[in-house]
């Protein structure tokens, strides 16, 4: 059996609504691809997209400047199947510690999780640079040799 790829893109404002609608349109798409809203991996992915449009949000953002949001999923054939989410900003110049340098904040801390959690659920993350200007953050679900319905 072939492998197949299934790619959705899109360009969101910077904005708390489109933080909010990248995660709803993410597990729209894998409803569309035959992962139910239900599943864990959907749950996953809402969890994971919501975090990455969030810190775009908060520390990607330049006024007037969308954010993108791509999600791709390679299924079929000999291999396991891979989900990768990518979350790009136009800020080149506010990069995210590596996944070992993540440290924990303070307890009574009300923010810098975001990037632990994404590590505790993906296979692997990171970061690559975006031209002409900008980064990705993006991460790789392992999904295994699962084929949506």
């Amino acid at each position: 059996m072939l492998a197949h790829r299934r790619e959705f893109s899109i360009q969101l404002s910077s904005t708390r609504r489109g933080a909010r609608l990248a995660r709803r349109l993410a597990t729209q798409q894998l409803a569309e691809w035959g992962w139910s809203y239900d599943s864990e991996l959907s749950r996953t992915v809402a969890l994971l997209v919501a975090e990455l449009a969030a810190n775009a949000v908060q520390h990607g953002r330049l006024p007037g400047r969308d954010f993108g949001l791509r999600v791709a999923a390679d299924t079929g054939g000999e291999v396991p199947v891979t989900l990768r989410i990518e979350v790009s900003d136009v800020r080149d110049d506010r990069q995210p510690p590596s996944p070992a340098g993540i440290e924990a904040p303070a307890p009574d801390s009300e923010g810098g999780r975001g990037l632990i959690l994404v590590g505790a659920l993906a296979t692997r993350w990171g970061t690559t640079g975006r031209e002409p200007v900008g980064k990705t953050i993006w991460c790789e679900l392992d999904v295994g040799r699962t084929r949506p319905r």
